[in-house]
């Protein structure tokens, strides 16, 4: 069916740039319409209606209308704004992060419902207060099944033997998971897995987030399955996060609380 000339649909801002003397190109997210470019005209003059509305952490609903290179934003109106993470720098670091890898993930027109509910439901964990390197563990791995990579921990990826809990085990994204110390898998890129990593990594696949954010975790095995996950990520999409930079850095230095965005 097709896209007809004006529409309104959900959406959360996954990045943005200057455009001009006081526009602004958006790309969105939205769960019927996947990722899309849209251009928002005059949002930087200050008497523009929407320069308030359209900002990102926020679910909104936005009116579009069809153009030539990008739809044009023509109202916005908020749904929910996830005010608390933006107090944060971590959590608000931790949304841009989220949100790259959403767009680093979709092509542009393809639906996207389970990444759209995916990111909205880690925004609503981070505006709760979770820790945020958890919400972005959890989003991670939800986010190698919503594209078809789904980590292989229970079996050694390399010769599908069931991984015992007396073995060793090393971490090789190459082959889609955890191999076991009797396949030697290839001769770069591979890591080392405690044994905690490895059941702390089932616990990200397995349990609800809420039940992940009660466990007690030593920070060897939190460290050790962080570095995993980006591996993997990293591996998925074939290039680092840009945001990861600034997180990283936020991280390494006490940080106050911050005014919204």
């Amino acid at each position: 069916m097709p896209i007809p000339r004006r529409y309104t649909t959900d959406a959360i801002v996954l990045s943005r740039f200057d455009y001009g003397e006081a526009d602004r190109i958006m790309t969105l997210i939205t769960p019927g319409l996947g990722k899309l470019k849209a251009i928002a005209k005059g949002i930087r003059r200050p008497t523009s209606r929407i320069g308030g509305s359209l900002e990102p952490f926020a679910e909104l609903q936005v009116a579009l209308a069809r153009g030539r290179t990008f739809e044009v934003v023509t109202q916005v109106s908020v749904g929910h704004a996830w005010l608390n993470l933006r107090d944060s720098l971590e959590s608000a670091a931790t949304a841009w992060y989220l949100a790259e890898l959403a767009d680093r993930s979709l092509e542009e027109r393809h639906a996207a419902e389970p990444l759209y509910l995916l990111l909205r439901h880690a925004y609503g964990l981070l505006d709760a207060g979770m820790a945020p390197g958890r919400v972005a563990r959890w989003y991670e791995m939800h986010l190698a099944d919503e594209l078809g990579m789904r980590p292989e921990v229970d079996r050694c990826a390399e010769c599908d033997r069931m991984l015992e809990a007396v073995g060793r085990f090393r971490w090789v994204p190459q082959l889609g998971g955890v191999i076991c110390d009797r396949c030697p898998g290839p001769s770069h890129d591979r890591a080392g897995l405690s044994l905690e990593g490895l059941k702390l990594l089932k616990a990200y696949q397995r349990l609800d987030i809420e039940a992940i954010a009660a466990l007690r975790l030593a920070d060897s095995a939190e460290r050790e399955v962080e570095a995993a996950l980006r591996d993997f990520i990293r591996h998925a999409l074939e290039r680092d996060a840009r945001s990861l930079g600034f997180l990283d850095e936020i991280r390494s230095t006490p940080s106050p609380r911050i005014a919204p965005v």
